[in-house]
């Protein structure tokens, strides 16, 4: 398991048992160290049990982003009620650190297995990460995140395109 999954994990059982917040590790690796927007994912028995995340940075680094939305995904992801302790051994974790979004000029520049995406509208923002299963076209991807931020199929939106390192 990758440190910054390790760090995802240690923090929900943490925050779940106790409920306190741990501390990120003393010396950060590289990739904790860097700043960026994080995604954590929590999976039981195949099925999505929780998702939170941030698509900029919000946190001084990777390692405190972590910690700080993977306690959201067990608590406040408003699909799912919050994970309990007994439910802790099934979890499978995963955490996706973002790059950058970028505005994209035309959907031929978007991929759904490559590049996560983000539409805009005014206020309203919606998000889908890249690489999920069932998600094998740009117009499915597209349809998803509108109807994820309450976006009609024929409003005018902005999209941007992002990469993810997917740690599991």
């Amino acid at each position: 398991m990758h440190p910054i999954v390790e760090l995802a994990k240690k923090t929900v059982e943490t925050f779940i048992k106790e409920g306190r917040t741990i501390k990120p590790p003393e010396t950060l690796s590289p990739e904790m160290a860097e700043k960026a927007g994080v995604f954590v994912s929590l999976k039981k028995h195949g099925q999505l049990r929780g998702c939170i995340g941030t698509f900029m940075p919000t946190c001084e680094n990777v390692a405190l982003e972590t910690i700080r939305n993977a306690i959201s995904a067990a608590t406040q992801d408003y699909r799912f009620h919050p994970v309990e302790k007994d439910e802790l051994g099934e979890l499978v974790y995963s955490v996706d650190v973002l790059s950058p979004p970028e505005k994209v000029k035309d959907i031929s520049e978007l991929d759904p297995k490559r590049y996560g995406v983000i539409v805009v509208r005014g206020h309203r923002k919606g998000l889908l990460l890249p690489d999920l299963e069932g998600v094998d076209t740009v117009e499915e991807q597209l349809r998803i995140t509108r109807m994820k931020a309450g976006i009609l199929p024929d409003e005018v939106v902005d999209i941007y395109r992002f990469k993810v390192k997917r740690y599991k």
